[in-house]
């Protein structure tokens, strides 16, 4: 489900969950154990990334179709959980982005303090409004720290997903690498990081989270709301919907 390898005091993270490690519950309590571990563990930062032609294809809608709005309740919680640890990370988190970085894949990839994208055919963004669902706070805010407003609206409403060098004009993505390079980059770019004195680094990746977490929490309220639309049967119906026309289309 995770594959777990240490390069140079680095611990190289790898998503292999499925074709398009889609996230679930379990990829979720995975991803979290795992950065647990490298917080607690002799290493001096993380580099995440995918398997095949995947960073990762964001929330398993079939899986959430297939077990209903009581797997919703359960899973929606993880989901939080997975993207609030990774984004509160003390230590360097690096994003070595292989290829597609959908939805859920994209909000991951934004949580890493660095983001390096192999060329090639990947895209990446966030299409939750495509498929008829809305941002729940924390989601829309690590995204919304990455881009400038204009092209943050953009991308959200349009849902439209890009290419490489697209997300590196965007700010979305910081560098492009050649594919067989991108693990010694995503590497080197981790020990860069983690160059600095580990509490002023730390000390220092609060101060910026901080003011996102602030932002999603001043937007409770709507949270609830959002979380309590994921549970409506009109929105299983929509994000049915969505994924008859994808597989047609496919």
């Amino acid at each position: 489900m995770i594959e777990r390898q240490d390069h140079d005091g680095i611990r190289v993270l790898r998503l292999a969950h499925g074709k398009v490690s889609a996230m679930d519950i379990e990829l979720g309590e995975a991803f979290i154990a795992e950065l647990k571990a490298a917080a607690d563990d002799p290493v001096r930062g993380v580099v995440v990334t995918g398997t095949g032609s995947s960073f990762s294809a964001g929330v398993d809608l079939f899986r959430l179709i297939k077990d209903g709005p009581d797997y919703g309740k359960r899973f929606l919680p993880v989901l939080d959980t997975m993207l609030r640890d990774a984004l509160t990370f003390p230590k360097p988190l690096v994003a070595a982005v292989n290829g597609h970085a959908i939805a859920g894949g994209c909000i991951l990839t934004a949580a890493c303090d660095r983001r390096i994208m192999a060329e090639g055919n990947g895209r990446i963004g966030v299409p939750e409004l495509v498929v008829g669902v809305p941002f729940p706070a924390l989601p829309l805010q690590i995204v919304a720290a990455r881009l400038a407003d204009a092209t943050f609206r953009n991308l959200v409403l349009t849902g439209r997903t890009v290419q490489v060098d697209e997300a590196v004009a965007l700010g979305l993505i910081d560098e492009k690498c050649l594919p067989e390079q991108l693990l010694d980059r995503a590497v080197a770019a981790a020990n860069q990081l983690a160059a600095i004195p580990a509490g002023a680094f730390a000390l220092t990746k609060e101060a910026f989270t901080t003011l996102i977490l602030d932002r999603a929490a001043c937007l409770s309220d709507l949270n609830a709301r959002v979380l309590h639309a994921w549970m409506q049967p009109q929105t299983y119906d929509t994000i049915r919907r969505y994924l008859e026309k994808t597989v047609r289309k496919s």
